[in-house]
Order: C-alpha cells, then structure tokens, then sequence
C-alpha cells in the first residue's frame, strides 16, 4: 500500500520524535557516476555554473554533503588556494528572481578565510579529514521548487566536487514556514581609528558608543522571519606587540525598526558567541565556538559561530543585526560574516561581492 505524502508536519528532530510515522518520499541529488563507474564527482571547469539540483515542490531538503578538490592542488603547482572563496554556493526558492543564498562555499559551512578544520556544530559541521568533509543540517523547506547551483569563480583550475542533496517532497505545502536564507558580508578592513599617543587600555576600553551607528552589518532583511546566527570572521591587522585583543564589540540587534538603545544588547564580542575572557583556544558546541582561535596575542585570522537554534531572534518587519569592531568601532581589522535567517519571499535582494573582494588575505 502507497502512503500519501502529506505536509511539512510538526515534527520535532529528538531521539524521542523519531518513532513517530511520518508522511513523505525521500529523495536524493549527487553526483553518482551515472556510467556506473567510480567516479563519482562533478568536474567544474573554470568560470562554470554547475547545477547540482532541480527539485519540484512542496518539500525540503534536509541536508547537503559535499567535499571539493583542485586539480594539481598540492606541491609546486598549485594555485588559487583560496578555492573555497572562489566557489559560491547558490540557493533559490520557488523560481524567484533573486536567490536566497549567495555565500563562498567555506564560509558557508562554518568557517572564514577559505580554509576548513575539523568542527561540529548542531546545523553546520566539518569533518575529517581536515575539516574536508561539509555538512549542512539546517531545514529548508520549499513550496514550489527549490534550485542548487555551485558557481566557479576560479580562473586556471577545475575542481572536482563530490556532493549529496538530500530532500523530501509532499503533497502539499505549509504556509507559516519561512524561507532558509544565507548571505556573506565583508568589511576589509573595517572602519577603525588610529590608536595615536592613547594607551593599549585606552584606545581599546574606553569611549562610547550611543548610536550603533557605525557597528559592523551582519544582517539587514526586510520581511518577516527569524535570525538563527551567524559565522564571524576576523583577520587582526594590527601590527602592534602590545596586548592586541580583537573583542570588546558589543552585539546590538535592531527588530522592526526600533531606536536606539536595541532591546538585544549585548556586552562584548566573546559573550555574544558564548566564550569569555578574551579566548584563544579552539572549541565547538552545538550552538557555539571558536573553529579558528588566532596565532599568540589572537594574531592573525579568527573565525567564530554563534547559532540561535534554542532562542531565535523573531522579527515582523526588519531586522539589523550589528555588532562594534572592538569598544566604540575603534579596531579596523578584516571582518566578514556569513548571516542565517528565514524569512517571507520576496526578500530584499542581496548581492555578493567581486571575487577578489572576497579573497583571504595571507596570513
């Protein structure tokens, strides 16, 4: 007997919800050898769009592995390195005009500066061996379609890209599911102020900050949904040898229009991913951590994650997640991000920056 798919459903994903009989038909995108060989991959050619899955709806899909690698990508011959901003993950929903992800694929799945290492998180992981392995739990529903691109935006070297887009169709579609959505955004480097005959205590502890004007943009979405986090990045410029923290920033997230003072204000950069005084040490909990800590005195490139899956921030009309680059804006380090969010279609529509805009710089 033939099970009729039904909706979305109110299922919840715990050990417990797992007995209960669902409704659906599962299926799968990847990049199998169709000739029934062992090669199963896509080859990406220089400048290529590929399409790694057309999907009818209603459904969702429930997850996405991938694992990519450069031709002659080790020894004298390699080149674009930072193949990983140089490859885009592009995601639309329902035939829109716009997509709703646009994000290098490393950043992407939890990590900045176009480099991977072994972490877990609850939506996003890297798994060995060396961070290789992407994987992307976060639920993605559609009502009418939903289409996967990988964009190459390498100019000399093809890569060879080995994928899964797993999903599930319904019968009908749920009308109070938001849309998944991802966007990557850069400041290099962000707008700071000369440190001048201050102190290290004062330049980098003291002023204030009454208008948030000026705090780096994670996120900036009309409509209605939820912020669910976001991927920070750091590259610390600073040439000083002096104590040289990147923190103190303060978190201020602005909903549906609302003054200064936010409601959600935060205390500095560590608290608001969940870590504390000044860390320099990797770690990775389901909602939170530190993928990529810094070199001594948090020299060099950071990388952070803070996903709100327990508590997300629900906005009716807009959001603007901020956040201060150092107390008062005052440090100009290289700062990126990745926001996650749901939302209505149509959203507002977001494009992402050149290639050599988003490349790393060289530690």
């Amino acid at each position: 007997m033939r099970v009729q798919e039904s909706a979305y459903g109110r299922f919840g994903s715990s050990l417990r919800d797992l007995p209960r009989l669902r409704s659906a038909r599962r299926g799968r995108s990847s990049s199998w050898d169709r000739s029934g060989g062992n090669d199963d991959r896509v080859t990406v050619e220089p400048g290529q769009t590929v399409r790694l899955a057309e999907v009818n709806g209603p459904g969702a899909i429930t997850h996405i592995w991938c694992t990519v690698a450069v031709e002659n990508g080790d020894g004298p011959w390699a080149v674009e390195t930072d193949y990983l901003r140089r490859l885009v993950l592009k995601i639309t929903w329902d035939h829109a005009d716009h997509p709703s992800v646009l994000v290098p694929l490393g950043d992407f799945f939890g990590v900045g500066h176009a480099r991977s290492t072994n972490f877990v998180s609850a939506p996003l992981q890297m798994s060995p061996q060396d961070g290789k392995g992407f994987n992307c739990w976060f639920a993605m529903p559609f009502a009418e379609g939903a289409t996967v691109e990988l964009i190459s935006e390498l100019q000399r070297q093809k890569v060879f890209f080995y994928y899964y887009v797993d999903y599930e169709t319904y019968a009908s579609a749920d009308d109070d599911l938001g849309y998944f959505h991802a966007q990557w955004r850069r400041e290099n480097p962000a707008r700071g102020r000369p440190r001048g005959d201050a102190s290290v205590a004062e330049h980098l502890l003291e002023g204030s900050n009454l208008s948030g004007a000026d705090n780096y943009v994670i996120l900036d979405a009309l409509g209605r949904g939820h912020y669910v986090g976001c991927v920070f990045n750091v590259h610390n410029l600073s040439d000083s040898t002096d104590w040289d923290w990147y923190g103190e920033g303060d978190d201020m997230i602005f909903i549906d229009g609302e003054p200064w003072p936010p409601r959600l204000h935060g205390t500095g950069t560590e608290d608001y991913f969940n870590t504390a005084w000044c860390p320099d040490q990797s770690y990775h909990a389901p909602y939170h951590g530190i993928t990529l800590p810094g070199r001594d005195n948090w020299k060099g490139q950071i990388s952070l994650y803070r996903f709100h899956i327990e508590d997300p921030v629900i906005f009716n009309e807009s959001i603007r997640v901020t956040i201060e680059h150092g107390h008062d804006n005052k440090r100009g380090d290289d700062i990126s991000s990745v926001a996650y969010w749901y939302q209505t279609l149509p959203h507002r529509p977001f494009d992402l920056a050149g290639v050599t805009e988003r490349l790393p710089r060289s530690e």
